[in-house]
């Protein structure tokens, strides 16, 4: 079983930036939509002759299963999918003019598809998927998806046991651990000892690492 772990936050919050301290050649970086990094870096697309690179541009569900279950045997531990939300969205906009309800179901099928692929990688493996937030209508700040008609067939973050939201604190970008009331922010006992960690995913990585007893 993989380590899926969802990482939630308002376009600027420090999602992408996070990224930043992690080894290229460790990881594959699966963009729903093809945009620069936001820091200096040496991810570089992948090339499919050389199998060298880090960056994958793809929206597809099926094809995001497959990177999970192919790039794990070319060394790529760490496995991001940034940003999750656009792989419902994009299906959403490209299918706009069909009629019915049918399309939802489908949408949120294939928003599951890539969580059960996610739980379904080898034991070693991270796969973190960094998606924008939403409030519903309590204010209760969650998982965006593209609206109640899917929220009501799927809860994303029912499917992760991990799922950490980035946030701007006193001038300093960071992600919290622990459920402030209002949101859908959790972690296992004893994983984190503070409530808010530094927006550093190489060292969270490490953290999860240990805590799972792996490498």
């Amino acid at each position: 079983m993989g380590i899926p772990v969802m990482i939630l936050g308002e376009s600027g919050s420090g999602k992408t930036a996070s990224l930043r301290n992690l080894n290229p050649d460790d990881v594959i970086l699966i963009q729903a939509v093809k945009k620069p990094l936001p820091f200096r870096n040496a991810f570089k697309p992948w090339d499919s002759a050389s199998k060298q690179g880090s960056v994958v541009v793809t929206d597809s569900s099926a094809n995001i299963c497959k990177a999970i279950k192919a790039f794990p045997g070319y060394g790529k531990k760490i496995i991001i999918i940034d940003d999750y939300q656009y792989t419902m969205a994009n299906e959403y906009m490209r299918r706009a003019t069909e009629t019915g309800f049918a399309k939802f179901t489908e949408i949120a099928r294939h928003a599951w598809d890539i969580a059960m692929c996610a739980q379904e990688a080898p034991d070693d493996v991270r796969i973190y998927l960094l998606s924008h937030t939403n409030s519903d209508d309590q204010g209760r700040i969650k998982a965006k998806t593209i609206g109640k008609m899917l929220d009501e067939k799927i809860t994303l973050e029912g499917l992760f046991t991990i799922v950490m939201r980035a946030m701007r604190l006193d001038g300093k970008y960071l992600f919290s651990t622990q459920n402030n009331g209002n949101d859908t922010v959790k972690t296992p006992m004893g994983l984190f000892q503070d409530e808010t960690i530094d927006n550093d995913l190489s060292v969270i990585d490490q953290e999860i690492k240990t805590y799972y007893n792996i490498g």
